[in-house]
């Protein structure tokens, strides 16, 4: 496969109002996979087919390494044929008269096409017998690394991938997971991943981007996102556990420097916690906040640690259930004191044996962890902002 120049980055802006809303940044660098996160209805296909020339734009600029495909303002797109993007789309959209073996040399003109499908094809794990398969004669793991050979083996300047693995069972997406790791080794240019599977997002991609309504929410590293996303839509929507929300009262007298001061709850129920003051929200403002899983810790002794960390918080709680998923359990725990709110916890199977239904323990918060963000009306959180 050809080694792109380092600089062969994908940078796309886009911002238009029709036939739909669609805003926001995205940057790709050469050998990183990127995953368009988001509900139904999010945009994230048809920011895809902007960047493959399938959709004109009403007003952006997309850019891989010097070579621009669109800039609205220059009157510049570059059409489809041109862009040597490859394609995998969900229904393999193979073609049902030729065979493995035709389908991938079908985008070559070159004289030793039919050479270069059969070496990408026993890349991807096909058998010799069965290259020589139409698609209806596949099964539906071995049609998607027809696609994936064909979309390859023109060695594309980009890689699309539009939610390549939903069509096929759980097994067969492992193994198809296993092969785009070992295939991603020898590719060196930028890859989008359209997916509504939040865990295949965080097992494949380098970085998650996440969208909602057209608009591009927020761009990084999923743990990044995890421990501080930019607001309260995007936690829901990667899927943080425990958010809760409270009022911003700031700094005071009593805080040290670079401390500020959260509310949680209301009444004789309420508490005052120290968290870190970034100076971007207005004291008495409502907020929402989020602490990361490894920011939550439990001890058997329900008693108060005397020598505990000002920079922590131990509450009193008790188990409310212990499910079973598979590797892990989720441990559902309801504070004593306080708003008396529910948390979740992930933990392995030696840590769940020990709990049961109904058992007090301690709760340890990280207040270093802890994670503010200002509530705000559905069209200010979908205001795109710079991502970089």
């Amino acid at each position: 496969m050809s080694q792109p120049s380092p600089n062969a980055s994908l940078r796309v802006h886009i911002d238009q109002q029709r036939p739909m809303r669609l805003a926001g940044t995205l940057h790709c660098a050469p050998g990183q996979m990127v995953a368009l996160v988001g509900p139904s209805g999010a945009g994230k296909t048809s920011l895809l087919r902007c960047i493959a020339g399938l959709m004109r734009p009403q007003n952006a600029s997309i850019h891989i390494a010097a070579d621009c495909w669109c800039d609205s303002v220059r009157g510049v797109f570059v059409p489809p044929q041109q862009r040597n993007v490859g394609l995998v789309f969900q229904d393999y959209a193979l073609m049902p008269h030729l065979d493995a073996l035709g389908n991938v040399a079908l985008p070559l003109r070159s004289p030793d096409r039919l050479v270069r499908a059969r070496a990408m094809l026993a890349r991807v794990g096909l058998t010799p017998e069965q290259m020589q398969r139409r698609p209806a004669q596949l099964s539906g793991g071995q049609q998607q690394r027809v696609a994936v050979a064909r979309a390859l083996v023109r060695e594309p300047a980009v890689l699309l991938l539009d939610e390549p693995f939903s069509a096929v069972d759980q097994m067969t997406r492992q193994t198809l997971y296993t092969l785009l790791a070992e295939l991603r080794e020898d590719i060196a240019v930028p890859m989008v991943l359209v997916t509504h599977d939040m865990n295949e997002a965080r097992l494949l991609a380098d970085e998650l981007v996440v969208m909602a309504e057209g608009v591009v929410l927020q761009q990084g590293r999923a743990d990044a996102i995890h421990r501080a996303p930019r607001n309260a839509r995007v936690a829901d929507i990667v899927g943080i556990a425990n958010r809760f929300e409270g009022v911003w009262e700031g700094p005071d007298a009593s805080s040290s420097p670079g401390q500020g001061w959260l509310r949680w709850g209301q009444g004789e129920q309420a508490l005052r916690l120290p968290v870190r003051d970034k100076r971007r929200i207005e004291p008495g403002q409502p907020v929402a906040w989020v602490v990361a899983a490894h920011g939550l810790q439990i001890d058997s002794d329900a008693a108060p640690d005397p020598n505990q960390q000002a920079s922590a918080l131990h509450l009193p709680a008790t188990v409310l259930s212990l499910r079973h998923l598979g590797e892990v359990w989720m441990l559902r725990l309801q504070c004593q004191s306080g708003p008396q709110a529910v948390f979740r916890l992930m933990l392995t199977g030696q840590q769940a044996q020990a709990l049961t239904p109904g058992q007090t323990l301690a709760l340890r918060l990280d207040l270093e962890l802890l994670h503010i963000m200002p509530i705000r009306s559905a069209s200010s959180t979908l205001t795109p902002k710079p991502q970089r």
